[in-house]
């Protein structure tokens, strides 16, 4: 089974473990001997932790096994079955839990598979306490500890957990507006929104049509959902729809559709959103916060605005960080993550939609006329396999091709180039004036950095 410990779970693992039976027995260990080190839940009993699971083959395999690791260290905890990830955030920060486990490996293929968490608010924890108990999952110490532990902890199921979420989705959307009579056409990416989606947006009104919503264990994410919206977008226009959503497989990120079948980027949907909550006044302070990948043309939008925008490295947790920080409502990232900090606290692709809808329906407007806010720079991204990760700065011949394209483009264009954080990967972007000269420009970068590195 491929690993899969990322930016939006445990970091760094990828380059040690495997996210096998085995390694998730070690971090249940360490998950629960980090939490029960200092922390009680919000009555002040001992600790209680809850794990859901997205669909893919593995998630019953591994939920046992994090749950034998939690147990055996006398921890009790709670299992919500399926349900997406940011339903887990949710009842982790309502139910006096003391921490939320989500097994998912998000948009990835389903033999991927891995572990985000999040602490008894809702928030993903800090770089600092993440490397903690990424050091103890290595460590002897959980497992010498549960030795000696007689009274071992009990294990129960959730009831009504996807009750709960779906109720605080749909109290989410305003009370005076209704989605009755506009057709909406969902994508499930047969992950875990495949239920709770379609009740939500049905419950609501919508004239709705729900695709890709019959999880196999093996087809997440296979050819739909966010990473593969080009079905959808045949629908819509099939369908007369007015919008089409695509959720990824544990439900956290949103592509949009608008009525022509055009796809919609998430520096898109941050824009449009961006604007509606200024002129309403409810742009917190007047700010929106983005990751260094967002194209330039969001950058653009917002400053003519008068928006203040804050980039942050990628990953949502440093969107969500920034956040925080400023005071900012509102944040995200190109590849879908909405963060919309008012209502929850984590990316939440079907709230993102909700939203999106909301500013359709106030402003009067279809999502096409909407998206006009914005033009997108031509943006090139390529994938390169490695073999090593090197620092790149380490590299001259690579330093030496990005600074000879950054001047050639000066002003029109950048260059961003970086390692992902969970696959044997190096990701090239350019942006140009054009979209020859941005795929011309990536093409020698990528054939630079496969000969250095591949």
């Amino acid at each position: 089974m491929e690993k899969i410990f990322g930016t939006d779970g445990i970091r760094g693992m990828a380059n040690k473990a495997p996210l096998n039976a085995e390694t998730a027995i070690k971090a249940g260990r360490a998950i629960a001997f980090f939490y029960s080190k200092t922390l009680y839940n919000k009555t002040g009993q001992p600790i209680k932790i809850l794990i859901g699971k997205d669909t893919r083959i593995s998630g019953d395999m591994l939920e046992h096994a994090l749950a034998a690791g939690i147990s055996s260290m006398g921890v009790d905890l709670e299992l919500a079955g399926v349900l997406p990830t940011p339903g887990v955030a949710y009842l982790a920060a309502g139910d006096n839990f003391s921490a939320g486990i989500v097994i998912s490996a998000s948009h990835n293929p389903f033999f991927d598979n891995g572990i985000k968490l999040f602490n008894g608010d809702g928030y993903k924890l800090s770089d600092k306490d993440e490397n903690e108990i990424e050091q103890l999952i290595f460590s002897k110490n959980p497992a010498k500890k549960s030795e000696s532990i007689q009274n071992l902890g009990r294990i129960y199921p959730l009831l009504d957990a996807k009750k709960h979420y779906i109720n605080f989705l749909t109290s989410t959307f305003p009370p005076h507006l209704s989605l009755k009579g506009i057709k909406i056409i969902i994508d499930c990416a047969n992950g875990a929104t495949s239920e709770v989606a379609p009740e939500i947006f049905s419950r609501l009104g919508a004239d709705l049509k729900v695709i890709f919503a019959n999880p196999d264990g093996k087809n997440i994410n296979d050819q739909c959902g966010s990473q593969h919206p080009e079905i959808l977008a045949e629908k819509v226009v099939e369908n007369k729809a007015a919008i089409g959503l695509a959720f990824d497989g544990d439900g956290d990120r949103l592509i949009a559709v608008d009525e022509n079948g055009m796809i919609l980027t998430g520096d898109q949907l941050l824009a449009i959103n961006a604007r509606y909550l200024s002129e309403s006044g409810k742009l917190s302070k007047n700010t929106v916060v983005s990751t260094v990948m967002s194209n330039l043309g969001l950058k653009t939008a917002l400053k003519q605005m008068g928006i203040t925008h804050i980039e942050t490295n990628v990953g949502d947790r440093h969107v969500m960080h920034a956040m925080r920080k400023k005071g900012a409502i509102l944040g995200g990232e190109d590849s879908g993550h909405m963060i919309f900090l008012d209502q929850h606290t984590t990316g939440d692709g079907i709230l993102a939609g909700l939203r999106l809808i909301e500013v359709m329906i106030s402003q009067g407007m279809p999502l096409s006329k909407l998206s006009n806010i914005m033009t997108i720079m031509p943006q090139i991204l390529v994938n390169v396999e490695v073999a090593c990760k090197p620092d790149i700065s380490s590299i001259a011949e690579i330093n030496d091709a990005v600074s000879a394209v950054e001047k050639k483009l000066g002003e029109q264009g950048r260059v961003l180039i970086r390692y992902s954080g969970t696959q044997p990967l190096c990701r090239v972007m350019v942006e140009g004036p054009t979209r020859y000269e941005a795929q011309d420009y990536c093409d020698e970068l990528s054939g630079i950095i496969k000969k250095n590195l591949g």
